[in-house]
């Protein structure tokens, strides 16, 4: 079934054509590569974007809907493992991106923070843990001892970061590949790429996260497509839950939408070697364990209306690959944000179009695909 948040009606994007030969080609239309095209095209940059699809048509329009800052890494475990320097520089990247989000989304984005729970004991000692390394650098973070309702008798305290927000990721994504297209960018939407060779542009920019098979053989051994599924209800008829949660270190997350409805996801730890795919089809398990997610939150399970999966790239240290591609001349990456794509792959799709631009881009170092 179609994701939720890809139902909405939308305008479609305006198609441009390109004077000239191209001097930017990007393959993806999601967050990532609308990012990179806009600022090239505001660069002075003719820019061509290829989706093999309709833009937002990926992860991007199949997430959660969670704008939240940091990565894939606690902020206490990025400390011990990058050094508490890259690691509040990373942290400061993502809240950036979340203002930058935040100027350009409009009404896609909400500031309404979010919710990270402990579903045990051993939990509430990581997330305190966090807590504490988060305040010791001066971010600002709050501690939930308690939790009100249903959540009280189930986790175990929690962390609020207040300045995290509720996303409509595709409409978000529509707009941003709009002002592209306003910027000089021309869109390509059902403009499949099987062959880098194919396209004429002297630079290239992949920007498909979990999506990346077969473009660069390099790439298929670091981002492991890793299947997300979700499910949202009929409207609850009153409002249970005021900002995206978290919990059971990600396997569970769940949010509420202006009209109502319970948006829920996860649970892909009940069969995790099934869910490293590329095949966006939904399972009788792992939608099972949602349902019993919904229930254990609302005490009941409403209506469905709507089940979807999606796919997104992972990559073993959890950080994203952005900058250029070793393994191919005149060829960018940006892409295995660890599902955390929603302001990182804004920041990492704006500063792979700086260094293209020829701009210093210092926080692109810790990305580096050269790495891996």
């Amino acid at each position: 079934m179609a994701s939720h948040w890809l139902e909405e009606a939308a305008e479609p994007v305006r198609r441009r054509v390109l004077r000239g030969r191209a001097e930017v080609e990007i393959v993806g239309g999601g967050v990532t590569g609308c990012a990179a095209a806009l600022a090239l095209a505001r660069g002075g940059v003719r820019v061509r974007l290829h989706e093999a699809r309709s833009v937002a048509s990926g992860a991007s329009g199949r997430n959660g809907g969670f704008a939240l800052r940091g990565g894939a890494m606690p902020y206490d475990v990025a400390c011990r493992q990058l050094g508490s320097g890259p690691a509040r520089a990373l942290w400061a990247l993502s809240e950036r991106g979340l203002d930058r989000l935040e100027e350009l989304a409009g009404d896609a984005l909400a500031r309404v923070g979010s919710l990270r729970l402990a579903g045990d004991p051993g939990e509430r000692t990581d997330l305190r843990a966090e807590y504490t390394a988060l305040v010791a650098d001066g971010f600002e973070v709050e501690w939930v001892d308690e939790l009100a309702g249903p959540l009280g008798d189930r986790y175990h305290g929690a962390i609020r970061h207040p300045r995290d927000g509720a996303l409509h990721p595709a409409r978000w994504v529509r707009r941003l590949a709009a002002l592209a297209v306003e910027a000089g960018a021309e869109v390509r939407e059902h403009s499949p790429v099987d062959v880098l060779d194919d396209l004429e542009a002297p630079e290239v920019v992949i920007a498909t996260d979990g999506y990346t098979r077969g473009l660069i053989p390099e790439l298929d051994g670091a981002v492991r497509p890793t299947r997300g599924q979700m499910l949202v209800t009929e409207p609850l008829g009153a409002r249970v839950f005021a900002c995206p949660h978290y919990a059971r270190r990600g396997f569970d997350y769940w949010q509420q939408t202006p009209d109502g409805r319970l948006v829920a996801g996860g649970r892909r730890d009940l069969d995790l070697a099934a869910e490293h795919t590329l095949e966006e089809a939904t399972t009788p398990q792992i939608q099972g364990g949602i349902e019993d997610l919904v229930r254990e939150m609302l005490g009941r399970l409403p209506g469905i209306d709507g089940r979807w999966a999606g796919i997104f790239g992972c990559t073993d240290d959890g950080l994203p690959l952005a900058g250029r591609a070793p393994w191919r001349e005149g060829t960018w990456v940006a892409c295995g944000y660890s599902g955390h794509g929603n302001v990182l792959g804004l920041a990492c799709g704006e500063l792979v179009a700086q260094a293209i631009l020829g701009r210093p881009c210092p926080e692109l170092d810790p990305f580096d695909p050269a790495r891996l």
